[in-house]
């Protein structure tokens, strides 16, 4: 029988935001994004600004939650952040930048939408770089709790919009894979072709490599 999934204690994850805070640089933004994987849809990042004192308990990075989890965390999440902002790219830029570029790109449209400059910015082991200092932190969405908020309103997010995208093009099931490579979207792809959703090159890659050749 496997074991119930541990999440870090909030003590454990709040642990760089208060040594932060300890400093007097209160605005501690964590970012984090989602997306880079996937053949369809944004890449999307989440910037999240926590409260000094706050608390969220079971929060953890969103790969490491269900979706319940995830979406019974978000209000809580929003009650405790003192600022919360998104940035997305989409199949478009992901194909001229590169999935890593666009990213970043997310990730920087994020922060740039706060309401007022961060004075620290936490990273998932990818630098931004901007007005601010930076620390990046590796594994970070499971380290650091401003992250972590990040990476779970990021997902949530992309995932809203992939259901969204999915009334557009119904034939690709995107409100059940949310753009990832599964069987069922394979078949509508080899049925269908790809719409404008798709990043093109991803999607070759994949046809090819499933295929064989």
């Amino acid at each position: 029988m496997m074991g119930r999934k541990t999440h870090p204690s909030w003590d454990q994850l709040i642990e760089w935001e208060r040594g932060i805070w300890q400093l007097g640089k209160m605005r501690v933004a964590g970012v984090d994004e989602v997306g880079r994987g996937p053949v369809a849809g944004p890449v999307v990042a989440a910037a999240v600004v926590l409260v000094p004192g706050c608390r969220i308990e079971g929060l953890d990075d969103s790969k490491r939650l269900s979706e319940s989890q995830r979406l019974n965390l978000l209000p809580i999440i929003m009650d405790q952040a003192a600022a919360i902002s998104l940035g997305f790219v989409g199949p478009e830029q992901i194909e001229r930048m590169n999935i890593l570029e666009a990213s970043r790109r997310a990730m920087g449209l994020a922060l740039e939408r706060l309401p007022e400059v961060p004075d620290v910015v936490l990273t998932d082991a990818m630098e931004v770089s901007g007005p601010w200092q930076e620390w990046c932190l590796l594994h970070g969405d499971g380290r650091c709790a401003s992250i972590a908020a990040a990476s779970v309103v990021a997902k949530i997010a992309r995932d809203r919009y992939m259901e969204e995208l999915s009334e557009q093009y119904p034939e690709y099931g995107f409100g059940s894979h949310k753009g990832y490579a599964t069987p069922l979207h394979r078949a509508a792809v080899l049925e269908f072709g790809a719409c404008p959703a798709h990043r093109l090159s991803f999607v070759r890659h994949w046809l090819s490599r499933s295929s064989g050749k």
